[in-house]
Parts: structure tokens; sequence; C-alpha cells
């Protein structure tokens, strides 16, 4: 199935986007207002305009911030916000929390709205109707889908050219120690005309290589769900050889992983993050960093490549 053609999401208003997104989620959590001021600032300054968060980040503190470090410069910047993470994909749940998104981020519309999770009690149908109706009354000018398998996404595609929708935008988990996206995903959202916004390019700060210093503190450290996440054997060997090689090459190991995730042919935007500005300055540096075919090669080298999707493993 091959969807009709679009104008490039990789632009807004003729100019380009960017090859990269600033994720909010830790905006009014573990950045406070005047951390999240400063990101936002160095991520201006690197010429970034697509910001994204969440009706659930930080119990909507997030999308307040954002909200007022937005509102000077609106027209410049592409703004995407989820909902439906938790109550539901119905169509009262959405339009309720979507309200309350607007509200906090004082706008009018969205530029891009995603349903943040698969939902298997809804039939997709009423989803996608929100989003039509929601789309029609100029209410957002996107729509994207978050922690989607791929059945799961092509059968949104197939539902929605019923409604004369798109899906734009998918929103997976993508780094070099969570590499499924690369069977199914990537390839598809490069068949579909979607384009992938992967999340967690640095594997939950595995990949910053402060693990493999020793005495690291942050999610992995912290939270369950991410130790668990990242936590085989092989996650933490792929990440001190990534140090081993950052330091080989003069530069840092969250700029080479944000750098690689970017690389991909399917020309993913990876969301950066970060809690301060000093942590985000590695990622921020993977914006102007070359990324050579030989150096992409070696770093994928480094953590095994998923197998294929098929049982006829013995052709691949």
């Amino acid at each position: 199935m091959t969807q009709t053609t679009r104008p490039p999401l990789s632009t807004l208003d003729g100019q380009p986007i960017g090859r990269f997104a600033f994720g909010c989620m830790q905006f009014g959590g573990r950045a406070d207002d005047a951390a999240s001021a400063a990101m936002f600032a160095d991520c201006r300054a690197a010429g970034l305009r697509h910001f994204d968060t969440a009706y659930v980040y930080a119990e909507g503190a997030s999308e307040k911030i954002l909200g007022r470090l937005i509102a000077p410069e609106r027209e410049r910047l592409y703004v995407a916000t989820k909902v439906g993470y938790a109550g539901g994909a119905g169509s009262a749940n959405m339009r309720a929390q979507f309200d309350i998104c607007r509200q906090r981020l004082d706008l009018d519309s969205i530029d891009l709205l995603y349903l943040h999770r698969f939902d298997p009690e809804t039939p997709l149908e009423d989803t996608l109707t929100c989003f039509a109706e929601l789309k029609q009354a100029g209410l957002i000018r996107h729509i994207g889908l978050s922690n989607f398998a791929a059945w799961q996404v092509m059968k949104a595609v197939a539902l929605a050219a019923r409604l004369g929708l798109q899906i734009d935008v998918l929103q997976p988990m993508y780094s070099l120690v969570k590499r499924q996206a690369e069977v199914e995903i990537l390839p598809m959202c490069n068949d579909q005309n979607i384009l992938p916004v992967p999340y967690s390019p640095l594997g939950g700060g595995l990949l910053t290589g402060k693990y493999a210093r020793g005495g690291g503190s942050g999610r992995l450290a912290e939270d369950d769900r991410y130790a668990a996440r990242y936590g085989q054997e092989w996650m933490h060997h792929c990440a001190s050889d990534l140090l081993d090689l950052a330091e080989e090459l003069g530069t840092e190991p969250a700029t080479l992983a944000v750098a690689w995730a970017a690389a991909h042919p399917a020309q993913p935007v990876p969301i950066l993050s970060a809690r301060s500005s000093e942590q985000l300055a590695p990622s921020l540096a993977a914006t102007t960093f070359e990324m050579t075919p030989a150096l992409y090669d070696r770093i994928a080298a480094l953590s095994p490549r998923p197998a294929p999707a098929t049982d006829r493993l013995e052709e691949a």
C-alpha cells in the first residue's frame, strides 16, 4: 500500500524543521524552570525548532513550561504533544486531554498530535475519527503514533485512508542498544512516507558512557523500569566499547550515539533530551558531527543486528 503524496513534513512554512528534535520530558521534573529555559535556549542556538512534550510529562508541568518558552517565537517553532497514555484512545478521553494540553501550552492549535500508545481496548476507527475531526477543525496539522508495532501502524494507515487521512509521524524507541526498529518499523516508515522521530537515542543514558566510567547517576540507577530495559550485559559492553571509540576519536560517546541514530537511511529525526545544559551539550554536538559511512559501520558493529522479519534466516 502506498500513501498519496503529501508535502514533506521536514518543512514548516517553507523552512526546514530540522533533523533533530528536543524532548521536554524532563521539564518540570528533573529540570526546574531555570534549567529548562537554559536547555531551550541551547536548542534554539543550535537551530532546533521541533519540541516534543506530552499530557503526562511531569503531571503537566512540562507543557506549561514549554508553553511559556515558545510564546515569543511560536510561528518559528514546531510543537508536538501526545495524549492517550492513560485513559485510553477513545474520543472523549483524547479530546479532554488535548483541550488541557492546549491550555497548558497556551496554543489554539498544535502542529503534531500523537496517540501516545496503542490501545487494544478501543477500536482504531474511533481513534482515527477523532484525529480526523480535530484536523478538520484546524486544531492539529499532523497526526502521529507512538510506541506502535509495524502491523499496528499499517492497520492505522489503511483505516486512515478511508477517512482521507495520513499517518504523518511515528515515534518508536531506537538506539544502538535498541535496534529492533531496523527490522520493520524504519523500512515501513520509508515505504509509507512516515517520518520516524525516535526517542531515547542514548539508551536511557547508558550510551553517554557515565555508567561505564563508574558511579553514574540517572534513570538506569534510579528507575527499575529503565534498569530492566537496559540491563542486559551485552548492552553495557556496547556502551563501554562506544566510550573507548569516542575517546579514540576525541569526542563524546553521546555525540556518536545520537549522530549514529540520525544517520540511518530512513533519515529519522532523533529526539534529544537531558536535565541540564551540561548534560545536553554532547547530544547537541551530534547535530554538526560528520558521520562517515565507515564510522557508521564501525559503530553499528558494536551491537548485535536484530534478526530479519522472516523465518527463513538461512536465506538472510
